[in-house]
């Protein structure tokens, strides 16, 4: 018997190598409008936050809001580069056809963005109506609104459902919840993980199946 009733899954950096590709965007795109941040600098304040959260970032970053079309515009830019380049995430296809238990998505990123890099990696099968957003609940990552809602969707109790996340922001909304956080290294380092909470870290997709048991 298993010691969970549901995973659930992160989208950006955990199912779809979707983080560099989005991220350089952005990048490039604030620097045009004077931020100047590195890729490093993407990784270390953005991911894992809600495009609503970013926005209010960029705002006292740049001690202004960003110009009105900056937001659709990083959002065409982004889906073109993701539609073209996103990839899964190593093993993760394999991952999926091992897992016997429930899982889901539970994402900061909207259903369009979710859709678009799931459909172009092939995984869109795998999750067609087990998909949640930030924009289905109240509050982004850290809060646990998002998680909570994926587990009463499948009547799960928090404490019997696993999260693979690997953001701080993400971790620490999945310990929020009441749930075991599984930190997934494989481009973010462990350490940040394990500061935000994470009860295992890893760094291979393929291992989570034994991890589960």
């Amino acid at each position: 018997m298993s010691r969970f009733d549901l995973i659930i899954f992160d989208c950006d950096g955990v199912l779809v190598d979707s983080e560099r590709i989005a991220n350089q965007i952005f990048c490039t795109m604030l620097n045009d409008i004077g931020v100047p941040v590195t890729l490093d600098i993407m990784f270390e304040r953005f991911v894992g936050l809600s495009m609503n959260q970013c926005v209010d970032l960029i705002t006292r970053m740049r001690g202004a809001p960003p110009p009105e079309s900056f937001v659709p515009r990083l959002q065409e830019r982004t889906a073109e580069a993701l539609k073209q380049h996103v990839k899964p995430i190593p093993g993760v296809p394999e991952t999926l056809n091992a897992l016997s238990l429930p899982y889901c998505v539970a994402s900061s990123g909207d259903h369009e963005k979710i859709r678009l890099t799931l459909g172009a990696t092939g995984l869109l099968p795998n999750f067609e109506n087990k998909i949640f957003s930030v924009v289905d609940v109240d509050r982004p990552k850290p809060a646990p609104d998002v998680f909570l809602h994926a587990a009463k969707h499948f009547g799960a109790e928090p404490a019997r459902c696993a999260v693979v996340e690997d953001t701080p922001t993400g971790v620490m909304a999945a310990v929020a919840a009441g749930m075991h956080a599984f930190g997934f290294s494989a481009n973010t380092p462990a350490h940040r993980l394990e500061e935000a909470g994470a009860h295992q870290v890893f760094s291979e997709m393929r291992r989570l199946p034994e991890l589960l048991q």
